[in-house]
């Protein structure tokens, strides 16, 4: 389903999506992986600080099901089928130990380019803040100065009928947005 834009945008924009409807039993290849991880790494940030951190966790393994435990139950119920579930998280200091204010803003730029190389390569990717994090960060092993703050869940989209419930709802439900006159607050052109 394309996105009804007020002007033509990328492909990748129109037709992006955030499903729930995994197919188990579908892998992501190691090259595809790769390059998912490879277009978040030359993301932009602030000073070239680069504070994101990947916990990937590959359906199957140890770390996908510690990893699936700190979802909220709802996530939990649907993220099961997704091929791999990563774990985003940000160093929240800079190397001069100093606080990093903008470790979310350089981390959600990393995130939008892992997405739109899923997106390319033919996969999904769900973005999901419904997670313990405290928990995230005590099975991840994560260290004092890193903080989780997103779970991205990728796989290949399945048949929307496959759920049940609000996620079925959720899935079918048009993709809709804001209009510019609602978050362009000065300068928008007529």
């Amino acid at each position: 389903m394309r996105a009804e834009t007020s002007q033509p945008v990328h492909e990748i924009i129109a037709t992006r999506r955030s499903p729930r409807s995994l197919n188990p039993s579908i892998a992501l290849s190691d090259q595809d992986l790769i390059a998912i991880l490879e277009a978040a790494r030359w993301a932009p940030s602030a000073f070239n600080g680069q504070p994101w951190r990947f916990f990937v966790a590959r359906n199957g393994d140890d770390l996908f099901a510690k990893t699936l435990s700190t979802l909220a139950p709802f996530n939990q119920s649907w993220a099961k089928n997704s091929a791999v579930l990563i774990t985003v998280a940000a160093k929240t200091t800079k190397d001069d130990g100093s606080t990093h204010a903008d470790y979310q803003y350089d981390l959600g730029l990393a995130v939008s380019q892992m997405v739109f190389e899923t997106h390319h390569r033919g996969y999904v990717a769900h973005q999901m803040t419904g997670f313990d994090r405290a928990q995230s960060a005590e099975v991840l092993e994560m260290a004092t100065d890193v903080t989780p703050v997103v779970v991205v869940a990728i796989g290949k989209q399945d048949a929307p009928e496959k759920l049940e419930g609000p996620a079925a709802e959720r899935e079918l439900a048009p993709r809709v947005r804001k209009e510019l006159s609602e978050i362009v607050l000065a300068g928008l052109p007529k």
